[in-house]
């Protein structure tokens, strides 16, 4: 039987991960094992009630690629995770 590893998701700045800005304070990459692989941030022209939103499958992983809004980043983060993790 073949166990699976589930490497962690962190969030990181990204004046910390991504050249460029003035960056937002509500503005997030998301990495996997030090790669970047999304997303998370506020915006503006987004739902009512739902500003944060998560994008996932940046470079090689746009096969993975999804998005959605979530109401706090803690919401975008879990939802993220969800959807990154789904094989």
């Amino acid at each position: 039987m073949a166990t699976m590893v589930m490497s962690t998701l962190i969030l990181k700045r990204p004046n910390a991960s991504r050249s460029g800005g003035p960056w937002s304070d509500d503005d997030y990459d998301v990495l996997e094992s030090g790669v970047i692989v999304g997303r998370i941030f506020v915006v503006p022209a987004a739902p009512k009630g739902r500003p944060w939103m998560w994008v996932a499958g940046h470079g090689r992983q746009s096969h993975r690629a999804a998005h959605r809004y979530a109401e706090t980043r803690a919401a975008a983060m879990a939802a993220f995770a969800n959807s990154w993790r789904r094989i």
